[in-house]
């Protein structure tokens, strides 16, 4: 063989060579941040609603028992692999994660295996992140403390996202 074809060989093996690594890297890439298409159902997911005019805020309630009724009663999945899980509400706190003594447990990777806590204070549910990896979100805002929970704004734990109901 001619110098001049062992050269072309070399380029093309150079050339497959940085494809794998190219290739290899968006794979990587997506397993990481995840796909276009899945960051433009997520978008789509946490869009807001479209809203009635304010309103005068309400006095707290108490979540189990309320005079007026209208206090959450249940924690619905919305969106993940458990979409369509109810869970009635009580006193006792319910504990979200991959582990399996959790109230709710998920098989989500992205959470963490004691991800969320959500409970009753002053007449208000309360969620709480507990040092999850990445993250908790009530509508589109992060929890970095624990937050009151209006009815039916998504809670967000990796791909599942839940909302208290009545």
């Amino acid at each position: 063989m001619s110098e001049f074809t062992l050269t072309l060989i070399k380029l093309a093996f150079l050339a497959v060579l940085w494809l794998f690594v190219i290739a290899a890297v968006g794979v990587i890439r997506a397993d990481l941040f995840g796909s276009k298409a899945a960051a433009r159902a997520a978008e789509r997911a946490a869009a807001p609603r479209p809203q009635k005019a304010p309103r005068a805020p309400k006095a707290p309630r108490a979540p189990r028992g309320a005079t007026g009724g209208n206090a959450p009663t249940k924690l619905v999945v919305v969106q993940g692999e458990r979409a369509g899980t109810v869970i009635d509400l009580t006193d006792v706190p319910v504990t979200i994660g991959r582990a399996h003594d959790a109230t709710l447990v998920l098989t989500d990777d992205y959470a963490s295996s004691r991800h969320a806590r959500i409970y009753a204070q002053n007449g208000q549910w309360i969620v709480e992140d507990l040092g999850s990896t990445n993250g908790t979100y009530l509508g589109r805002t992060k929890v970095t403390r624990p937050m009151p929970i209006p009815p039916g704004v998504p809670v967000r734990i990796g791909k599942t996202v839940i909302e208290l109901r009545k």
